[in-house]
Formats: structure tokens, sequence, C-alpha cells
């Protein structure tokens, strides 16, 4: 064979690894949710309704690719998206919304009916946070709060969201996010507020879209 054949045949080979690694709806999730902060096998597993088997088999397809990394710590061992990951994911999922349009009946058929779920400004919304006339709430697990949220959020995990409701305010417009525009955390959250009285909204960008506008996100508590 030619040399600079060769040579074109072996890099692309090396490129397809990439593509092959996300060719599965499953491991799309895994790194959506990697990308929102590390997990264990057996967090992962319950996240996306997989076993612990199928889990493990999936996040060693995605570490052989080199898209994951792992490390030991204490009894357990978490993942974590590889540099660069999460903006290759990103930029794959805006790709796939401007040339699929199944994608945007998907979503509108799901919320159809739903009260709270049209789009906000995002101009808009960012003044009214920093003159607090808005309450954010990241509505994600703890942990995902902890590695990083939408500054001035307050971390109201959905599991935790009715037990919490006397404490927050009925004046004020309540906006919950979660994971990005597929994430349904934020979409139950509303819709249990709206029931309970407040006025409630959705907003569709998750903190990686957030950081990817340049906007502030915070850490830790």
């Amino acid at each position: 064979m030619n040399p600079n054949r060769r040579f074109k045949d072996e890099i692309y080979d090396q490129f397809s690894r990439i593509g092959k690694a996300v060719s599965s709806p499953k491991r799309l999730e895994l790194l959506d949710i990697l990308c929102q902060g590390e997990r264990t096998v057996e967090n992962l597993a319950n996240e996306t309704a997989l076993t612990i088997a199928n889990t493990s088999q999936h996040l060693q397809v995605l570490k052989n690719s080199r898209l994951v990394e792992q490390e030991k710590k204490g009894l357990y061992v978490v993942y974590r998206p590889a540099p660069m990951v999460c903006e290759f994911f990103l930029s794959m999922r805006k790709v796939a919304e401007n040339r699929i349009a199944e994608i945007e009946q998907i979503k509108n058929r799901f919320l159809e009916g739903k009260k709270g779920m049209e789009p906000i400004d995002r101009n808009a919304l960012i003044e009214r946070i920093k003159n607090e006339e808005v309450t954010i709430l990241d509505v994600r697990p703890p942990e995902e709060f902890m590695a990083g949220h939408i500054s001035g959020a307050l971390s109201v995990p959905l599991k935790q969201l009715e037990f919490m409701l006397a404490k927050l305010p009925k004046n004020k417009e309540i906006v919950a996010y979660c994971r990005g525009p597929y994430c349904v955390l934020s979409v139950e959250a509303v819709e249990l507020l709206n029931k309970k009285g407040y006025h409630a909204v959705r907003l569709e960008e998750g903190v990686q879209d957030w950081r990817a506008m340049g906007l502030s996100v915070a850490s830790g508590e």
C-alpha cells in the first residue's frame, strides 16, 4: 500500500474510535451526566436505568476511547469526563439540534400543554438575578450543584422540593434549571411549583450551556 494512503487510513481509523464510542444513546447520556460532575458506577446506573454490569461495560468503552477517566476514592471508583470532552459533547448536541428536525419535534411534543416551559429571555433573566428579583433553583442532585452551578442559585434537589416549599417566596418568580434542555428534573419541579400556587418557569440551559456562553458559574456551597 502507498505510504501516504496508509497514513491517512490509520489516522481516520483512530478518529473513528470516538465516533464508535458515542454511537450508543446510553453512552451519550452517561457523558451528559458526567459533565455535571464525577460519579460512581452505582450512581450512574441508577440515573440511566441500567444495570451496574451494563453501565460498567459502557464506561469501559468510553474509557478505552479516552473519553472518560477513573480514580479510586476510598471504597469507590469515580468517573469523570476527560479534558475537552464536555465541550465536544455540547458541540455535538448543537450540531444535532441544528441539523435534525426530529429533536425539536420530540421536545415540543413532550412539553406541549405544560405551564412554564416557554423559553426565557436570558439577558433579562441575568438582570433580574443581579437585582434579586427572581429565585433560581438548581434541582439537580447536591453533588452536581457542588461541582458547578449558576451563580446565585439555591440547591433544592427535586426529591426534596416538596419538603422545602414553605421556605420559598411566593412573591417572586421561581426559575428552575437542571442539566440542560433535555433534562426532565426542572420540568417536574416547575409542574409541582405551579400546582402549589407558585409562579415558576423553566430555564432550558444548564450549567454547561451557561459556562460555554461565558456566564458566571460558581462551585461549592
